[in-house]
């Protein structure tokens, strides 16, 4: 009994059994709040009725969460390779800086659910639009955060790495980019749950498939079961994706203060 302390407090204090026990708090309450309230099944439906729903339909829920997950990750791969490499133009040109930022804060105030039914024209009923969709909710996140990044960098910390005849490139290696990417990565994090919102907006518009696709049946036929079930999936997508995107933080910049009590437990 005494080994079994150790090892019950263990799992009690890694971080895996905390959203665990969130979650399990979370559906007691949800029952209880059904039960004490007497709410109506067709306001809020019973979870146990929503994870039989889940069981029953997941072949096809599981096939919509693939759909809308190559969306999610289009988007978000666009908006990576498209934002960092221009927000560090806009950071380091004042011209450049000048033309396209007020744009893209400008393009900002445009509601995407608005211009969604014109991608789908423009690119048809395929993967292509929900991609874009996905794109224009993640990008300006990137663009924003590297932005930032990228102008606090120590101009004390340039000028002494310059007095010791660095060249341009092993400025930018050395100190501007590790000093960026913290927010960066700030960025890919906003953005990757922000990409799952595009995608969804985009099978909205113009789909047959994906959860977008199974939240509009739902709400149709008023499937209450349906529709908290397609939200789950949606939101363990969401919760995958930013996991993935931290776990790459974590490996690029160990050092950071975010995660240094983990790079000096590993080392």
């Amino acid at each position: 009994m005494a080994q079994a302390t150790p090892l019950v407090r263990k799992v009690f204090e890694s971080r895996a059994f905390r959203p665990i026990a969130l979650i399990a708090i979370i559906v007691i309450g949800w029952e209880l709040a059904i039960q004490l309230f007497h709410i109506k099944p067709y306001l809020v439906p019973d979870p146990l009725v929503v994870i039989r729903q889940l069981v029953t339909d997941f072949p096809k829920l599981w096939q919509d969460t693939l759909i809308t997950t190559y969306a999610t990750v289009g988007g978000f791969v666009l908006s990576a390779l498209i934002g960092v490499p221009l927000a560090m133009l806009i950071a380091y040109s004042r011209l450049v800086e000048s033309y396209v930022y007020p744009l893209l804060v400008f393009s900002q105030s445009i509601p995407k659910i608005a211009i969604a039914p014109l991608l789908v024209v423009w690119f048809g009923f395929g993967i292509v639009p929900k991609i874009v969709t996905a794109f224009l909710l993640g990008f300006f996140p990137v663009v924003v955060s590297t932005v930032m990044g990228f102008k606090s960098v120590d101009r004390d910390m340039i000028d002494l790495v310059r007095s010791m005849k660095a060249s341009r490139l092993q400025t930018f290696l050395k100190i501007s980019l590790p000093f960026a990417m913290p927010s960066i990565f700030s960025g890919l994090k906003v953005s990757v749950t922000l990409a799952v919102v595009g995608a969804v907006v985009g099978e909205f518009v113009g789909a047959n498939s994906g959860i977008g696709y199974v939240l509009q049946v739902a709400n149709g036929n008023f499937d209450l079961p349906l529709m908290f079930a397609a939200l789950i999936l949606l939101s363990l997508v969401g919760v995958v994706l930013f996991v993935l995107v931290d776990v790459v933080e974590r490996l690029m910049i160990p050092w950071h203060a975010s995660h240094r009590d983990d790079y000096y437990v590993s080392t």
